[in-house]
This record gives C-alpha cells, sequence and structure tokens, in this order.
C-alpha cells in the first residue's frame, strides 16, 4: 500500500507563493490535466500543480528552438536542480519558484523523484532524434515521458488502506500513462511530423504504407491510413482497460481527478476513430463543456464504480 503524508496545517508564505506560480502555469499550458486536478484538495492539487510546472520544464526545453546541443546542456543543468531537490538543498526562499514548490511537495508526499530523471531522459530521446521499430521499443520512450509522470502522480495520490491488489498500483499507473502518450501520439500525429519527429512504430508504418511520413493534410498515396490509426486505438484501449484497474485502489477524489484526465483522453481517442484523418487536418481536441463533464463524472464515482463491477465480472468468469 502507497500512503500519503498527512499535510502540515500551516504553509509559509513563500511556499504558497511557489505554488501559486506553479498552478498558473499548470492553468494556462495543461488544460486538460487542470480539468483534472481541480477535483483534488488543496495540498494534493499543490503538489501535482509542482509536479506539472518542473515537467512543462523539461518539456518546452526539448520543445525549443535552440540548439541541439544547448537543448541538452540545458536538461542536465535541469537535471542537477532535481538533484538539489532530491538532496534537500532548496530553500524556501530559493529564487526558483517550482524548485521550492517541488521540494515542498516531496516532504509532505512519498513522491519518487526518480521518475522526473526518467522524464528528462525521454526528452533527450526526442533531442536525439531517436525513432522507434517496434511498440517495444516505443513503450521505453512512453515509459519516460508518461508512464514516470504516472508513477509520480500515484505518489501524491496514495492508495486506501486495504485496497486489493495495491501493490501492483505502480504498473497500473505506469500504464495508464502510456494509453494517455499513445493517445497524444496519434492526435499530433502531423504537428510532430513538421517537427522532424516520428513517434509511430516503423514496424506499424511499414504494415499500413505509411512509412512516407505525415506531412500533409491527406494519408500518403496508397496507404491505409484509418487502418494504421484503427489498429494504435485499439493498442491503446487494451492498456486504458489495464490502467483503469487502478482507479478503485484510490481515495475519492484523488479517483475523481485519474477518472476524469483518463476520461478526457477516452473521448479524444473515440474521436480520432471516428475521423481518423482529422489529425492530418489539425488538433483534435474536446470543447471545455465536454470536459466539464467528464470531470463531473469523475467526481461522482460513475467510472470508477464501472470499472470496478466490470473487475468483479472478470474475476468471478
Amino acid at each position: 500500500m502507497i500512503r500519503t503524508v498527512d499535510s502540515p496545517t500551516h504553509v509559509s508564505a513563500p511556499v504558497l507563493a511557489a505554488y501559486s506560480y506553479c498552478e498558473t502555469v499548470t492553468g494556462q499550458q495543461a488544460r486538460n490535466f487542470a480539468y483534472g486536478i481541480r477535483l483534488l484538495p488543496a495540498p494534493k492539487r499543490r503538489a501535482m500543480s509542482a509536479l506539472y510546472a518542473f515537467s512543462r520544464r523539461v518539456d518546452d526545453i526539448g520543445d525549443g528552438e535552440l540548439a541541439d546541443e544547448v537543448k541538452a546542456a540545458r536538461l542536465e543543468d535541469t537535471r542537477a536542480l532535481l538533484a538539489r531537490v532530491q538532496d534537500g538543498a532548496v530553500a524556501e526562499d530559493d529564487t526558483d519558484p517550482v524548485a521550492v514548490a517541488l521540494a515542498h511537495a516531496a516532504q509532505v508526499f512519498p513522491i519518487p523523484l526518480g521518475g522526473l530523471d526518467e522524464l528528462i531522459d525521454g526528452v533527450l530521446m526526442d533531442v536525439r532524434g531517436e525513432t522507434y521499430e517496434t511498440w517495444d521499443d516505443l513503450k521505453v520512450y512512453c515509459r519516460c515521458v508518461a508512464g514516470a509522470i504516472g508513477r509520480l502522480s500515484l505518489g501524491v495520490f496514495g492508495t486506501e488502506p486495504g485496497a486489493r491488489g495495491a501493490e501492483r498500483a505502480p504498473e497500473y499507473a505506469d500504464t495508464l500513462g502510456l494509453a494517455l502518450q499513445l493517445t497524444n501520439i496519434l492526435r499530433d500525429v502531423r504537428e510532430d511530423a513538421g517537427n522532424g519527429r516520428t513517434y509511430l512504430p516503423s514496424d506499424d508504418l511499414a504494415k499500413f504504407g505509411c512509412s512516407a511520413g505525415f506531412h500533409g493534410p491527406t494519408p500518403p498515396p496508397g496507404s491505409d491510413f484509418a487502418g494504421l490509426v484503427h489498429f494504435e486505438v485499439r493498442r491503446a484501449r487494451a492498456l486504458f482497460a489495464e490502467g483503469y484497474r487502478l482507479l478503485p485502489m484510490l481515495d475519492r477524489r484523488s479517483g475523481a481527478c485519474v477518472a476524469a484526465m483518463a476520461g478526457i483522453y477516452r473521448r479524444l481517442l473515440d474521436r480520432i476513430e471516428r475521423e481518423p484523418e482529422a489529425v492530418l487536418r489539425g488538433r483534435v481536441s474536446l470543447p471545455g463543456r465536454e470536459k466539464a463533464y467528464v470531470a463531473v463524472r469523475g467526481l461522482s464515482g460513475l467510472d470508477t464504480r464501472r470499472h470496478t463491477s466490470r473487475l468483479a465480472v472478470r474475476r468471478r468468469a
């Protein structure tokens, strides 16, 4: 069982200011993520914002316009900052609000900060321009940039006392991260191609005649692009189904947060499945009202109860 540590009743003004900065970054740059974490109590919401703000910094370095060698150097600088956080060497009056907030969050919750090292490793893979021949190869990258975030988040959420199978919670959190990342890859296939990046496994691209890549609003001539998308959607759905095993292990509000974030991506996956070529014409997204509906479903516990009942049926079968 993974427990969270009770939050201290008093949080100093400098730390609150640092958290406020991280929450602002999260609200401005992570619309899907923000919809989920607003369902959490304040200490967990602040900690999740600190994790996001640090992760956003790492991603922004990788996605920026700097030369690759400069990106690599800045990522190693960020790794050094993370080491200071891990060593407890960041003071409350440090000039970096993200470091201050993350350091405090790591004192309050048992966050496995090594996951942020994995994130940096994954972004370095982007900087090096790595491509992936098989799904097993791509999984390594997805575990670094998304599975690790799932495990970090679990450090904040914790698991309920006596939750059945809680020893596998990190595995399920990791798998749910993979499901979200594969959905992202499908959504961003045209944008990534424009940036010179290909994430889908080359074996899959060859199987469906898409090895030429995605550089326009239409699929490569003679390809079965819809077949490729539906193939990857089925893979993502299987990952979601496995990752959802985490939900019954969480308290109500943490479960609501996870259900909301995962639910938004599941609906996004549904849209991509219905109209595969839409991802070549622009970014597919959900309107705010639909995200709000998913958040309400998560808070009501509908999704958690549904997946709990499915697991019970499987166990009896």
